[in-house]
């Protein structure tokens, strides 16, 4: 595991989503994905890997509607395996459970991807050594190409029980309604650097990864932000170095005229489609 989720880098921390029947969704991120539940409410349920580390939240509003088409939001949040021999095990887990699923050839990355039975899209997956990545021109080469599977199930032959404890969310890949705002508050705001350009698509990082948030327009320029009682993505966290990089950043923000709000534990801020993102330390 490199170090492109750890301090000073900034980072990707938790992601929290709405589902339309939070005890069903409890069962499919626990036997189909393999979290842990950390702790549980009427209408909350916080997952983790390692048994301290909040990862995924889940919510079920009390008046939830089901996923709306065609809005901003999340197109998927990515959990990033320690090891390809990881990734490998839960290839075969999916093969075994015949949950459906896609994959691919990232280049950077091999990647599974799953729905949930709500319509929220998740990635599962391993990094390629950043030494074998290739850079030109300040962006990193990023392609979509067929997983070889039968490769990836002879890097081994483990049992599945669940994901392993150094489990970290990798990425957030977010539906967004115009890149030129966009691209001006993930840059100039919250201070992430573009690695990557492709269709319709942004992919941003800090510390030279090949993608900590990406972001695209293939649900409509234009798209509307779903409602807030819909199935799909509530916030997720930024994690910054400190107090002092988090200022820097909440002044940026400002700067370009966003509001920031000052909660119990964090900042909170809205892009300018409507997703909410917590900036913590």
């Amino acid at each position: 595991m490199e170090k492109f989720h750890q301090k000073p880098i900034t980072f990707v921390g938790e992601v929290s989503i709405n589902v339309l029947d939070l005890n069903k969704a409890i069962l499919f991120y626990q036997e189909i994905i393999g979290l842990q539940v950390l702790k549980k409410t009427d209408r909350k349920a916080v997952l983790t890997t390692d048994g301290k580390t909040p990862l995924l939240t889940l919510e079920q509003p009390a008046d939830v509607i089901p996923k709306e088409g065609r809005t901003t939001g999340l197109y998927h949040f990515a959990l990033l395996l320690p090891t390809r021999a990881d990734l490998s095990i839960f290839l075969r887990h999916l093969l075994q459970t015949k949950y459906p699923f896609g994959a691919a050839d990232h280049e950077v990355s091999e990647a599974l991807y799953i729905t949930d039975p709500d319509g929220n899209g998740i990635e599962v997956y391993s990094d390629r050594p950043s030494t074998d990545w290739r850079w030109a021109g300040g962006e990193v080469e990023m392609g979509t190409d067929p997983l070889d599977g039968n490769d990836l199930l002879r890097e081994s032959d483990g049992e599945w029980s669940k994901l392993p404890a150094g489990t970290l969310m990798g990425h957030i890949h977010l539906h967004v309604a115009d890149l030129r705002k966009t691209e001006e508050f993930y840059m100039q705001g919250l201070g992430f650097a573009v690695v990557n350009r492709y269709g319709g698509a942004l992919f941003t990082s800090t510390g030279g990864y090949h993608h900590h948030i990406g972001l695209n327009t293939w649900n409509g320029v234009g798209a509307p932000a779903p409602k807030e009682n819909s199935v799909g993505l509530n916030w997720y966290t930024l994690v910054y170095a400190d107090e002092e990089a988090r200022n820097k950043v909440t002044e940026q923000l400002k700067g370009i005229g966003a509001v920031v709000t000052e909660e119990a534990g964090f900042f909170a801020v809205t892009d300018p489609s409507g997703n909410e993102i917590h900036l913590v330390v």
